[in-house]
């Protein structure tokens, strides 16, 4: 059996693409939704600092958006100056898939780096099961703070 070296998940989200791209690559937002990184704060240019729900352990981030393509890369690790690309949201417009252009579809993507137990990734692959929803359900409470 080839183990799992990816993982994806998608959901759609009812508002439109540009809304929920500004929103995932917020640094400061990634704190609200990432189980990895809640209580983040700014602690650089375009650097954060969370702490996980599961240990307490402390993480390093950089969200690294691509405005025209709707992606946001997340660089992670411990040390500032060796932070990995390790996951990955990419927004799909809701025009493109026939939704309209108010709703969208994210999806977020994560590699196994070579040093994580098969329990440690299991545990990443049940967050980023929670956490696909906990980004649609404030991109939905952002949209009716909005009306």
């Amino acid at each position: 059996m080839v183990p799992a070296l990816s993982h994806c998940v998608t959901a759609e989200c009812a508002v439109p693409a540009r809304r929920a791209y500004d929103f995932l690559s917020d640094g400061l937002e990634v704190g609200r939704w990432a189980l990895g990184s809640f209580e983040a704060r700014k602690v650089g240019r375009n650097l954060f600092r969370g702490r996980s729900l599961f240990d307490g352990a402390e993480v390093l981030y950089r969200p690294v958006g691509d405005a025209a393509r709707l992606i946001v890369d997340y660089h992670v690790g411990t040390n500032a100056r060796a932070l990995a690309p390790r996951v990955m949201a990419r927004v799909i417009p809701g025009d493109a898939t026939g939704r309209g252009r108010r709703s969208c579809l994210v999806t977020l993507i994560a590699w196994r780096d070579a040093s994580m137990s098969q329990a440690r990734w299991e545990r990443l692959v049940a967050c980023h099961e929670v956490e696909i929803r906990l980004v649609q359900a404030l991109l939905a409470g952002r949209r009716r703070s909005r009306r």
